[in-house]
This record gives C-alpha cells, sequence and structure tokens, in this order.
C-alpha cells in the first residue's frame, strides 16, 4: 500500500509541471508513513508542503488539495484522501484491499513481508570481532546480536550476506594474555612466576596453563612466549565460536589480523600515508595527520614502542575489505569506537577508496541488573559476567530478544530477573505467548470444522479485527525501515504492536464461538494471518516462535 500511494503522488506531482516550468516533480523528496493518531487515516505524506517550497507557494493547504484533486487509485484500495493542518494529505484505504490482505498473507506465509531490494548484491557483515584475549561478555553479546539482527534482515531483503569475524590477534594485548597463561603454568609447576602487573586474571587462563601442563608437563616451562600465546588464543577463540553457535550464529568466515602484517599490508598503509603528507614523525611515534581530513586532532598510528596501535590494522583490514568486491559493508562498533572508526575511514578516504558502501552501526553499552541493583563488571579483574553465564541463566531467547529491543544509541539496562519471568510484563513472553495462543486456537477440532465454510472476508468488520488487520499490514514497511536505517529495535517494537493488536482482537472478537460460520470463518483465516506475521518477525529477530506456552 505504501508503494502504491508513493506512486499515485510522484504521478500527481508530475500534473504540476505543466503549469509550473522549472519545477522538477522528481526533485520533491517526500515521506509516506503512518500517522501518529488512529483518526488521521492509515498513512500520511508531507509531499504538498514539500513541493511548496520548491514551487514557492504560500498556500500550502491550496496546493494539497490540488494535489489530492489529482491522485488517482485502483478501485478498492484508497476510499479517500483528507488535506490536514497545513498541508499535509491523509490517507484512509478502503477496507476491502485490508480484508484482501489478509488472504495474501496467508498465502504467502514464509515470504509475506519479504523485500526485494537487494536481489543480486552482496553484504559483508563483519561483527563480534572480539580479541581472543577472554570470554565474549555481555557487552559482545549486544554487538553479536545486532549484527546477526541486521545479517537476516540484509538475507530477507534478497542480499546474498557474508558474516565475517576480524580477530585481533596481534599487538600488546596478546602478548600480555601469553605471559599472563606462562606464569600460571610456571605458577603449577611451582616455579617462580611472575605475573605481569596488567595481566588477565579470569579462572579461564588458569585452565588454559592446567590444559597446557596435562598435555606436555614441564616439556614446555622453557618454551618461548609464544606457544604460551597461542595456546591460549585457541582454546579462547573456541570457546567464543561455541558461546556465538549457542545463540544461533555462524560466521561464514575469520579474519586473521596477523595476516596484515604478514601480507605487507599494514606497511603499504604506512607508506602511501607519508607519500601524501599524512603520516610523520614526532616523539618516536608515527602519527596519521587526520586533521589533514576534517578531523579534530592528528593520532598515533605507531608508538614509540614499535607497535601499531588498533587503528593502523583496521586501515588496511577495511581497504581489504573494500575491494573484495561487495556491495554494502557493515560494521558493529561499541560506542569507545566512535573516534576511530571515523579515523580509520577517513584515513581509507584519502587513500583513494570511497567508504559510500560502509555502513557503520555504533551501540551504547550494556549494564546488568539483579534484584534492582547493577551487577559491576571488569573483564580484566575477571569478576565480570560473561556472555555464556547469561545465556545460561536467562536462555538464549531472551538474550537475544533483550538485546535487540532498545535502539542501538540507546543504553541498554538488561534486566535478569524480568528476561526470566514467565508473565506479560516480559516483553519477550508477551509476544511468544501470542504465538502459542494463537497456535493452541487453530489446532482445536472446533477450528478444524469451521475450515470447510466458505471464506468471506468481508465478514472482518469489527474495529478490533481492523486494527489487527491494519498492525500485520506494516511488516514490510517495518522491515524496510530497519534495514535502512539499521535499527533491528523496530523489529521487537513491531512484534509487540502484533501481540498488543491480537490480544484485543482474541478478547474481544470471538472466534470459535462467532456469531456465525462466516465470521468465524473469516476470524480464523485473520488469526492465522497473524500468526504467520508474529512467526516471520521472531525469526528475523533469532527466537522461538513457540505453539504452547
Amino acid at each position: 500500500m505504501k508503494k502504491l500511494i508513493s506512486q499515485a503522488i510522484r504521478e500527481a506531482l508530475h500534473t504540476l509541471e505543466a503549469g509550473h516550468p522549472g519545477f522538477d516533480a522528481d526533485a520533491v523528496d517526500f515521506q509516506v508513513t503512518p500517522p501518529t493518531r488512529r483518526d488521521h487515516g492509515d498513512w500520511a505524506t508531507n509531499a504538498a508542503m514539500i513541493a511548496s517550497g520548491l514551487l514557492e507557494v504560500r498556500d500550502r493547504r491550496g496546493l494539497a488539495e490540488m494535489l489530492a484533486a489529482a491522485l488517482r487509485f485502483p478501485e478498492g484500495t484508497v476510499e479517500r484522501v483528507e488535506v490536514a493542518g497545513p498541508g499535509f494529505l491523509n490517507f484512509f484505504v478502503d477496507d476491502r484491499w485490508y480484508q484482501h490482505l489478509v488472504g495474501r498473507i496467508v498465502a504467502a506465509d514464509q515470504s509475506y513481508g519479504r523485500l526485494t531490494a537487494g536481489d543480486g548484491q552482496s553484504v559483508l557483515a563483519e561483527f563480534v570481532s572480539a580479541n581472543p584475549t577472554g570470554p565474549l561478555t555481555v557487552g559482545h553479546g549486544r554487538n553479536a546480536i545486532l549484527g546477526d539482527v541486521l545479517a537476516r534482515l540484509y538475507e530477507w531483503a534478497g542480499y546474498t550476506v557474508t558474516r565475517e569475524y576480524y580477530f585481533n590477534n596481534a599487538g600488546r594485548q596478546m602478548r600480555v594474555l601469553g605471559e599472563s597463561v606462562r606464569a600460571r603454568y610456571l605458577a603449577q609447576l611451582g616455579r617462580p612466576a611472575e605475573f605481569p602487573e596488567d595481566g588477565y586474571q579470569g579462572e579461564y587462563i588458569v585452565d588454559i596453563a592446567a590444559a597446557l601442563r596435562a598435555e606436555h608437563g614441564e616439556g614446555v616451562a622453557d618454551a618461548s612466549l609464544d606457544l604460551f600465546r597461542s595456546a591460549a588464543e585457541r582454546a579462547i577463540f573456541q570457546d567464543i565460536r561455541v558461546t556465538c553457535e549457542r545463540l544461533g550464529i555462524r560466521f561464514d568466515s575469520f579474519f586473521n589480523e596477523q595476516s596484515l602484517y604478514d601480507d605487507g599490508s599494514i606497511d603499504a598503509v604506512v607508506a602511501a600515508l607519508r607519500a601524501q603528507d599524512l603520516a610523520y614523525d614526532q616523539d618516536g611515534a608515527v602519527w596519521f595527520r587526520s586533521t589533514a581530513c576534517g578531523l579534530d586532532r592528528d593520532v598515533v598510528i605507531i608508538k614509540s614502542s614499535g607497535e601499531p596501535t588498533y587503528r593502523l590494522p583496521d586501515m588496511a583490514y577495511h581497504r581489504q575489505k573494500l575491494r573484495r568486491g561487495f556491495n554494502h559493508l557493515v560494521d558493529v562498533f561499541g560506542a569507545d569506537h566512535i573516534d576511530t572508526c571515523q579515523e580509520v575511514l577517513a584515513a581509507v578516504r584519502a587513500l583513494g577508496d570511497s567508504t559510500d558502501r560502509v555502513h557503520v552501526v555504533i551501540y551504547q553499552f550494556v549494564t546488568l541488573q539483579r534484584g534492582g541493583q547493577v551487577v559491576k563488571m571488569s573483564t580484566r579483574k575477571a569478576n565480570f559476567e560473561t556472555l555464556d553465564d547469561l545465556v545460561e541463566e536467562v536462555g538464549a531467547d531472551a538474550v537475544r530478544y533483550f538485546f535487540a529491543m532498545r535502539s542501538p544509541r540507546s543504553h541498554l539496562e538488561f534486566d535478569l530477573d524480568l528476561a526470566k519471568k514467565r508473565a506479560n510484563d516480559n516483553p519477550m513472553y508477551y509476544v511468544q505467548y501470542a504465538h502459542a495462543r494463537i497456535s493452541s486456537l487453530l489446532a482445536k477440532p472446533e477450528a478444524a470444522e469451521l475450515q470447510p465454510t466458505p471464506l468471506d472476508l468481508a465478514a472482518l468488520e469489527h474495529e478490533a479485527e481492523r486494527h489487527l488487520v491494519t498492525t500485520l499490514a506494516l511488516l514490510p514497511e517495518t522491515l524496510q525501515r530497519a534495514l535502512a536505517e539499521h535499527e533491528p529495535h523496530r523489529l521487537t517494537t513491531y512484534a509487540a504492536e502484533v501481540a498488543t493488536a491480537f490480544h484485543a482482537f482474541y478478547d474481544r472478537c470471538p472466534v470459535l464461538a462467532a456469531p456465525d460460520r462466516r465470521i468465524g470463518r473469516a476470524r480464523l483465516e485473520l488469526t492465522r494471518a497473524a500468526g504467520i506475521v508474529l512467526r516471520n518477525i521472531l525469526r528475523m529477530i533469532g527466537v522461538a516462535a513457540p505453539e504452547s506456552m
């Protein structure tokens, strides 16, 4: 319906061109959105107001009335158009269109809401990308779920998606990790060992050291640090993969940071920046002249110790990603990467690569609450809640749903007690219960008895029926906006709206005890359509659509 209305508006705008030389109807960047109030119709547009600015017309309402008169719609689609306020147009959809939509939803089933924008295009979605220095934390969990839901959205829109994990297995953190494991290993042998001042203190370090002792005994006590670092990396990264798989996340490719050193990509970036006078030496360090690229300050890319900062390999990695031929690149970063990603992309642009294909999603951090109190976390001190712990406590579905539930731009307070409740104030339970309620109704013998009754969707005339079907109609629009804005939380918000509309319909419009079989049969079909929409949206979020609870 949105597409139909948008096309009609564009055609009506073209009728204005004849009397207004120089006016370009295609330059009117209007919007078609659901109005905030139900009595304002089903859709609204600001087309007349935008056009009035281009035409320099003061009488915006008059222009809106002229535009409304030029609109043409097929029979049974838009019932009427009203001019509102300073020049908005409100569209009231014909009940027949909504009634027919119920049948189209049931016929489309698992394909209802599927988009086609990405046909023939590819996406590289890089997310999680946590250093293999310890188990995934709850912060990594938000990254993982946002990335995976976005990947699912792209796939639903017809894109071919590659999920990639970039792991930083080089640099100072990995050296400290190796030193931490070696110190624990030597301590288990009863040998003197100095634990690094800023070493990793988690029990997982002790476990890795114990595994080395069980495999080698005392045989690697004098081995190089690389052996301990490599052993820790393998063990930790295996745990990371298992944790992701518990959440239904599987990566198609794993990119090794060390490979950028090995193939000369990092040296090539430094050389290219120097060639353009965008890298210089100062205080023993190498700096990126990012102020020449419009940023506020220059930043170090190689420390005085000779070690690159994480910006430098990221620059090489993004140049490499851009040259792999993907139509779109998606990066999911925590809020602590806001400045870094700007610096990285500025360098990439300065070296001649366009970053128009790069979509960066920045998310705010997570705090856990238990019993109304914040759970304190510190990764290096090891008093943190791992993502595995969270999955163990509340379940994979709740982890996915709650992490997807807030805008990436908002801080997320994850209420552990709420996530475990089996009651309607738990947002996920409320939505899943609606689907289970539908499945239970459809499975009743009385529903099977109604099935042979001729289907007449014109019987759907109740206000609660119309509200439910108008809500179901918004699935394609919701998915489109969630994808365009890279905002997975729109899915959970919409799922709650569908559940609310269904519960209201269920309470006010008896299905199996309808006034007559004609109404009951139509309501049964509407119930089936609601179940399809809930199942499809829950699949996009990556959680179960239970048939009983």
